[in-house]
């Protein structure tokens, strides 16, 4: 035993413990006390990590870890230091000043000199040895005693290897560049850089304390050194690489420092060590493979600190990992990677390694990653690192429940920690669990158990929620089978089959059925598509014969899954989630429209998977604030940003469809909250547009929108278009030019196709003078032109208009006006007949030759309706100044019978009847009803009939 480890243990014992024999006393005795306290028969065992003294817990860190005992016994001086140090916490500044320690102690005549040892590879090989010894020794001692946590422990082993990486690379340069010359972009002309990029648990933060590091090589630009000994860019860097590994990697006397693993590189051991930019990207795009994928999202550039370069890395690689849409195949393929990792861990009989057996460490690195693989493209929050991390954002944006994450992570400490006492023992790369005795007690104790089995048990129990989440995620679903789906399947025997499920068309839905399978979309699909295709096909034919008319159903199934067959994500997805299927079959079967909205739609699938949200309305303040978020993520890109609204325009529609259809949301209310939807689409357009306009005059634009028609109304409907105005208040002589810009980008932007749709038509006639009109007006000139130019119908267009977005002034001015115009007293009798003649104009301009009743321009009708309201607001506003709100059909008809004007019982009739006719249309537009017509006797207008010809003395049109 080292004499020099016995006399400061000794010291150590006696400051602390006392009744130890002084130092020129024999030596056993000292030996056979040191030893007592190492074998737990002290007072340490039931103290806290804040009772304990340091010669406690050094006692136990050489109880539990054989590998800091040989450290220590061979270096007194490391002992002492860690006796002065051991209450600091390991971080990135001590292992930075500990290093820089190394040389001025080994070197102090080049400490002097500048530091030239730090570009000596030998001295810098000795110096980063022993700085790991130094960070280990530590964090042991720490960790097992409760003075750091895990976090301390992945943290200051990471910063260990980064330092390591950044010297080791330094340094190279520096002599490399002496003897070379700097390696130049043949065509940028610039100094190329090694670009260093850590991977797994480097990567993510996460290295563990006798782990090897993943490394990738890349640079930016081919080219050549420019020294007098030339070398072309990729040999310069093969050979920094290689001597660069050597400093890290090499078992020499004083250990070594990190083993480095090169094979997750592009083509593995067979590949370059180094590889350029394009190579890289021609490989990622060409030949990069689905496991890949995954081990890119740890990707992270660890050297050098800060290059230009990484940037274009990122954009480089991260379209490979992370896609523009829904990747639910990212599902299948980790769970045949699982599958993979999983068969080899029982052919080496692992099953107690806590790493890769079940419910272990990977598992819950891969139910991390999978929803990073699969949202990370359209979320890019959802791109960070650490596995703790990435499982908390999980929770918080309700992708995991957060009982699940608190599970998950609990056992993620446990298991993280655990991992680390294996590794203690022997400074071994093991999760294995210890056979010998002696070994599993010693990891009790690390662990703080009384005894093996009790650890045991926790281990278990944590090893049992992992692997219960991840099945749930990744466990096959449950297949359908059905005979009715087979490539020699006879059309008698289908027909058969199909009308003993229920199929009133059972002939048709069979002849549907053999066409898909006979036709060339189906042959043209990959080997991996027909499977899926085949999984789906019965499920949708069980699944449509629940339903009143089994045939409409599968027939809107199949013209979905028609429309979406060739796209790979959205197939996967039917495929992999039952209980959304069950879902979306539900929503076909109610609505031709829900259909045709989601065939066009795909990337709503996502939205099925979770029913409290799908039926709960909309929280409209935080759907702001996360578009707002959502929208600042896409700088200046107008792209993204389309993208961006489209998706959450079409999220909230969808939730919305998804309440209508199962009753819980009154027609009344369902137009409210589609009002406000295209309010919030209105506002956040109007100020993306004005934020990257070419040319402002002032931050805030004095500019408002004015919504007339159904969105004034707040009778929105899903497909209604948008009837809107822009009025300014601004007196600055560029503002009619500027805000007409403005004007025309909002149009644009709002309908404009892309990839996703658009997001709304709109109509601009009824702005002053209309189509011939200027396409904005100041508020003076709107003025002006409601109160002298207008048209009668133009006042009847104002009853329904209000502010939308923009600047609250402009509207309430706006409003202001409005209520003025509304105001002005008018000749009833002129006014009367205007308003009969405009609705005979539309009535001519929509002929009904049909026997069946046009539940909205016929006699009686929607029309009738709102234009006897619009009459009562111009003949009485003068007079009835509350008859200004724009309340709505339903509340002005009431008003009216309460003030008189109308019989109270035909108003009650009527607003029966209104809500009735729009409740009607309603339902024929959700099925796709081009007109909405139906039987004459099916719905009474006589109450809408009487009252008109009250009102205006004749019959209605």
């Amino acid at each position: 035993m080292n004499r020099k480890w016995l006399v400061v243990s000794g010291e150590s014992l006696r400051r602390n413990h006392g009744a130890v024999p002084p130092l020129a006393t024999d030596y056993s005795r000292l030996v056979e006390c040191i030893l007592t306290y190492q074998a737990g028969d002290t007072p340490m065992n039931t103290k806290n990590s804040q009772q304990m003294s340091f010669s406690d817990m050094l006692q136990k860190t050489m109880r539990c870890s054989r590998y800091a005992r040989r450290v220590l016994e061979a270096d007194p001086v490391m002992l002492q230091w860690l006796e002065e140090n051991y209450t600091a916490r390991c971080d990135r500044v001590e292992i930075d000043r500990l290093l820089q320690q190394h040389f001025i102690q080994a070197f102090p005549e080049t400490a002097k000199e500048g530091g030239g040892a730090l570009c000596d590879e030998a001295l810098l090989s000795r110096a980063v040895r022993s700085l790991r010894k130094q960070v280990m020794v530590k964090l042991i001692l720490r960790d097992l005693n409760g003075l750091g946590d895990l976090n301390e422990v992945m943290q200051a082993m990471t910063a260990l290897a980064e330092i390591v990486v950044q010297r080791a690379q330094a340094c190279l340069m520096s002599v490399m560049r002496a003897q070379f010359g700097s390696p130049i972009g043949e065509d940028s002309n610039t100094e190329q850089a090694l670009l260093i990029i850590g991977m797994g648990k480097l990567g993510g933060g996460e290295l563990n304390v006798s782990s090897d590091i993943d490394l990738i090589f890349v640079y930016a630009e081919d080219g050549q050194t420019n020294g007098a000994r030339a070398l072309g860019n990729h040999e310069f860097f093969t050979r920094l690489g290689r001597r660069l590994i050597n400093i890290i990697n090499e078992a020499t006397r004083d250990g070594y420092v990190f083993r480095v693993d090169m094979r997750l590189r592009p083509y593995g051991d067979s590949g370059s060590l180094v590889m350029s930019f394009a190579a890289l990207e021609e490989y990622l795009v060409a030949q990069g493979r689905e496991w890949e994928r995954y081990a890119w999202i740890k990707a992270r550039v660890i050297a050098p600190e800060n290059s230009p370069d990484i940037a274009e890395l990122n954009r480089l690689y991260q379209p490979f990992v992370y896609r523009k849409y829904l990747d639910f195949g990212a599902i299948d393929s980790m769970r045949k990677l699982h599958a993979q990792i999983r068969q080899e861990v029982l052919r080496r009989d692992r099953q107690d390694n806590i790493k890769l057996g079940p419910g272990g460490i990977r598992e819950i690195e891969f139910t991390a990653q999978v929803f990073q693989l699969i949202r990370g493209g359209q979320n890019e929050r959802l791109r960070i690192l650490p596995t703790q991390q990435v499982l908390k954002l999980l929770g918080k944006i309700g992708h995991l429940a957060e009982n699940v994450v608190a599970d998950l992570d609990a056992a993620y400490i446990f298991l993280r920690n655990l991992e680390h006492r294996l590794q203690y023992l022997d400074d071994q790369q093991t999760q294995e669990l210890p056979e010998k005795d002696e070994d599993r007690q010693i990891i009790a104790e690390a662990m703080d158990y009384a005894d093996y089995a009790a650890l045991c048990e926790v281990l278990d129990g944590h090893r049992a929620r992992v692997s219960a989440q991840f099945d749930q995620i990744f466990g096959e679903p449950a297949q359908v089978q059905s005979s009715l789906w087979r490539e020699d399947i006879a059309v008698d025997e289908l027909v058969q089959g199909l009308e003993k499920l229920g199929y009133r068309t059972a002939l048709e839905s069979a002849q549907r059925l053999l066409q898909l399978r006979g036709s060339a979309r189906y042959r043209q699909l990959s080997e991996h598509g027909r499977q899926r295709m085949d999984r789906l096909i019965p499920q949708f034919i069980v699944l449509s014969g629940q339903y009143s008319d089994p045939g409409v159903t599968l027939s809107r199934l199949l013209t979905l899954v028609d429309a979406i067959s060739r796209r790979s994500a959205y197939m996967a997805f039917l495929a992999e989630y039952p209980q959304a299927l069950a879902r979306l079959t539900r929503l076909l079967s109610a609505s031709s429209w829900a259909a045709a909205y989601l065939s066009r739609h795909p990337a709503l699938f996502d939205e099925l998977l979770d029913a409290r949200e799908m039926y709960q309305p909309p929280l409209w303040p935080e759907i702001d604030s996360d578009l707002q978020a959502r929208l600042a993520g896409c700088g200046s890109d107008v792209e993204p940003q389309l993208e961006v609204l489209h998706h959450v325009q079409q999220e909230q529609v969808f939730y919305l469809l998804a309440m209508d259809l199962q009753g819980l949301l009154p027609l009344e209310q369902l137009s409210d909250h589609l009002s406000d939807l295209a309010d919030l689409m209105l506002r956040h357009v109007l100020s993306l547009c004005w934020s990257t306009a070419r040319k402002r005059h002032c931050d805030q634009a004095r500019f408002a929108i004015i919504s007339y028609g159904k969105l004034g109304g707040r009778e929105m409907g899903y497909v209604s278009d948008l009837d809107v105005i822009f009025l300014y208040d601004d007196d600055h002589p560029d503002a009619q030019e500027n805000y007409a810009r403005l004007a025309k980008s909002i149009n644009a932007m709002l309908g404009s196709y892309t990839a996703t749709g658009r997001l709304y038509e709109t109509d601009l006639r009824l702005r002053p003078n209309g189509a011939s009109g200027l396409l904005v007006s100041s508020i003076d000139a709107f003025a002006e032109y409601q109160q002298s130019q207008a048209w009668v119908w133009e006042h009847q267009a104002l009853s329904r208009a209000r502010f939308s977005a923009g600047d609250s002034a402009v509207g309430s001015s706006f409003e202001r006006i409005r209520q003025q115009v509304l105001s002005m007293p008018r000749d009833i009798g002129r006014l009367r007949d205007e308003i009969v003649a405009m609705r005979q104009k539309m009535h001519d301009g929509h002929p009904n030759h049909s026997e069946l009743f046009d539940i909205k321009h016929d006699s009686g009708g929607m029309v009738d309706i709102e234009f006897m309201v619009q009459y009562l607001v111009l003949a009485h506003a003068h007079q009835y100044p509350e008859f200004t709100a724009n309340v709505g059909n339903l509340a002005l008809l009431k008003m009216a019978a309460g003030l008189g004007l109308i019989d109270a019982d035909l108003a009650e009739q009527t607003r029966v009847l209104y809500r009735t006719l729009r409740q009607t249309q309603h339902r024929m537009r959700l099925n796709d009803a081009s007109s909405c017509r139906v039987a004459q006797e099916q719905i009474d207008t006589r109450a809408c009939r009487e009252l008109w010809e009250a009102l205006f003395g004749v019959h209605s049109a």
